[in-house]
């Protein structure tokens, strides 16, 4: 009997899961501690706003770092100067966010604020090239609620760069861990049909 054929139950094929049907607590347990950290999230936006730009500033170094630490190694290469120029720049920007979270974060709210604005743009235009498939409205209710949310921020901003990126980091918790403890529940369903 092939795998595939082990894996049919009743008529209706299975995904092999491996261990994941036995061990779906554990992904059940992982989703109900990011909602819950996420939820913490949401009423401390400015301390994760800082906390995730501070360690984005120290990712910066070490790579900057890495990279100096690197282009020393390459000796006789024709790129050295601009390798060592980009890890400099990696060091300067790192020590500048570490040194200074706040303008960070507002430089990068900023950042992410016009890219939800061209997202948003592009996501329209490509709704209205596929009016003729169906349910097409929802690409473009997506890129209008884009934009709008950039215009937000931008219309808040300086202030906005003190709880944006916080928010965001909530709400990606918030949702990674429902999408897990639906996912854990899904697998012990079909672990029970098996």
């Amino acid at each position: 009997m092939s795998k595939k054929e082990e894996l049919i139950v009743s008529g209706v094929w299975m995904p092999d899961l491996g261990d994941l049907k036995h061990n779906w607590g554990w992904l059940l347990a992982l989703g109900i501690v990011l909602m819950v950290l996420g939820t913490i999230g949401l009423g401390m936006t400015f301390a994760l706003t800082l906390a995730s730009i501070v360690f984005f500033g120290v990712l910066f170094l070490i790579g900057g770092g890495v990279q100096l630490v690197h282009a020393f190694k390459c000796k006789g290469w024709k790129s050295i100067l601009w390798h060592v120029v980009i890890a400099l720049l990696y060091i300067v920007a790192g020590a500048v966010v570490v040194m200074h979270p706040l303008l960070g974060a507002s430089v990068l709210t900023l950042v992410v604020a016009w890219s939800f604005i061209a997202i948003g743009i592009l996501r329209i235009m490509i709704a209205i090239q596929n009016r003729a498939v169906k349910y097409w409205i929802w690409s473009l209710i997506g890129g209008i609620l884009a934009v709008i949310i950039g215009m937000m921020i931008i219309a808040e901003w300086p202030a906005s760069g003190l709880w944006v990126i916080g928010l965001f980091l909530a709400i990606e918790l918030i949702i990674s861990g429902w999408s897990y403890i639906f996912l854990a529940l899904a697998v012990r369903g079909i672990a029970k049909e098996a």
